[in-house]
């Protein structure tokens, strides 16, 4: 499994959902697997990375948080959590997501 996070220079999500996903990972005992952070700086990066905000979590180059008919975008990006909208998704959502795709 290939898991990446991509973000825009300066996100202030990028840590919260960089432990988010460091933390679902431990729990499903992916203990050894490293992800990578990358930096997404240009209108061009995005559209190519189908990058449609920051962060962005891909799994196996697979956004499983894509909703239809966004467009690639440099800027924030917001999540549908049980408590509403979020900068980052929920840890529980986070483990579902990487679940899914072992």
């Amino acid at each position: 499994m290939e898991v990446e996070l991509l973000v825009v220079p300066g996100c202030p999500n990028t840590q919260p959902a960089a432990a988010r996903l460091r933390q679902a990972l431990d729990e499903l005992g992916l203990n050894d697997l490293a992800f990578n952070t990358r930096v997404i700086a240009e209108q061009a990066g995005a559209e190519a990375a189908c990058f449609t905000g920051s962060p962005t979590i891909l799994i196996d180059g697979h956004d499983p948080f894509a909703e239809p008919g966004r467009t690639p975008a440099l800027g924030c990006r917001l999540y549908r959590t049980p408590d509403g909208l979020a900068g980052v998704p929920t840890a529980d959502q986070v483990r579902q997501a990487l679940t899914s795709a072992l």
